[in-house]
């Protein structure tokens, strides 16, 4: 017997920031209330849930009484205490589990699952100190990356080494603790897929997004990726049998990396919604926050359309100010701001979603405008 929530029943999300913004949002659209447990009073989800619990996210009493207050359980980011989730599987319907956390939010175990299950990635090897990374260093060669193996994010906790002079920098990686040092993959462009699985096994899969990073972080994704018909087949036939593999419920992010020979590597995974998604509010029939919600509530999964071609960009502290200035200039730009209280330089505090007829033309549109230079 499957586990159908119905409207009207209540969605806790671990998380108050704007992934759990935009999933309350659709929840609450959709006739279901919501809980959010973050420490930040006024956290950019809590200011559209129905309650918000104020406390850390190791504290054990508040995720009990959050358990006990929803009918189901998720989060929206990987760093969730994964013995705290245990500990309240009796009281709560949690319906990802903890298994998709415990492969997600280690660096070396999720590479070592991609390749279980078949798929490419990046050559890697475990790191623990300066010999270990020497020797990793001389099996896998120059370039290479090193990262930490949990934790990390918009290119925090990683170094990418060229030769032997790059390796003081290390330093501070490796004190962090356990760590990865992964080969370099020749990459024409970076991707993104989304892709949504139910209790029940339905799944969907989104387009293949194409993704531009400036320094480490995300700046905008294309919709479609500008890759060939066949190669954005392939990348959604792999996100679905990774969801397979998983026994995925919820939505999973799964990043990419295409070469010039037409070859894909599975670069990491995200255990939730994803920034390279945020397009599909506007873009898709369905965004990736309805699928998430569905899917973790075991509703059924419609095929994901396409309606528009997009461009979903950015924007970070120090684009706040330039995109509030263009607001009355931009009749067709979808605007998002997370709400969050401070701004500060690097900083996600919104985006801007552009429906488009002609990819090129929107992009130099964005760049006209001079906000994003920096």
């Amino acid at each position: 017997m499957t586990n159908f929530i119905p409207q009207g029943k209540t969605i806790g999300i671990i998380g108050g920031g704007q992934l759990g913004q935009m999933m309350a949002l659709d929840a609450k659209q959709t006739g279901m209330k919501v809980i959010i447990l973050d420490p930040t009073p006024a956290c950019p989800a809590g200011q559209v849930a129905d309650e918000q619990i104020v406390a850390p996210y190791t504290s054990i009493k508040a995720i009990e009484e959050l358990a006990d207050k929803a009918d189901v359980l998720t989060y929206e980011f990987e760093n969730v205490d994964l013995k705290a989730l245990e500990d309240v599987a009796n009281r709560a319907y949690i319906p990802q589990g903890t298994r998709l956390l415990y492969i997600t939010k280690n660096r070396l175990r999720e590479k070592t699952f991609l390749r279980r299950a078949g798929l490419k990635t990046a050559p890697f090897l475990p790191v623990h100190d300066d010999v270990s990374l020497r020797k990793a260093i001389k099996m896998l060669g120059y370039p290479a990356v090193l990262k930490t193996s949990e934790g990390g994010y918009d290119g925090h906790g990683q170094e990418v080494l060229r030769n032997d002079a790059d390796l003081p920098k290390c330093s501070d990686v490796i004190a962090s603790g356990d760590c990865i040092l992964e080969g370099w993959v020749p990459f024409k462009l970076e991707c993104s897929v989304m892709v949504g699985r139910n209790e029940k096994g339905d799944t969907t899969v989104f387009p293949v997004a194409e993704n531009i990073h400036h320094n480490e972080i995300l700046h905008l994704s294309i919709i479609p990726a500008r890759i060939s018909t066949t190669l954005q087949q392939a990348a959604q036939r792999m996100a679905l049998k990774i969801a397979e593999a998983m026994n995925l419920r919820g939505v999973l992010g799964v990043e990419m990396f295409v070469t010039d020979s037409g070859e894909i590597y599975v670069n990491e995974l995200a255990p939730r919604p994803h920034n390279s998604g945020h397009y599909s509010i506007e873009a898709c029939n369905f965004s990736q926050f309805a699928i998430h919600n569905r899917a973790i509530s075991n509703w059924p999964l419609p095929k994901i359309e396409l309606l528009k071609p997009a461009v979903m960009v950015n924007v970070l502290g120090q684009h706040v100010a330039g995109v509030r200035a263009v607001i009355k200039d931009k009749a067709d730009w979808h605007f998002h701001d997370y709400g969050k209280a401070a701004i500060r330089h690097n900083r996600k505090m919104g985006h801007v979603t552009i429906l488009t007829d002609d990819i090129t033309t929107t992009l130099a549109e964005i760049d006209n405008t001079g906000i994003w230079i920096n």
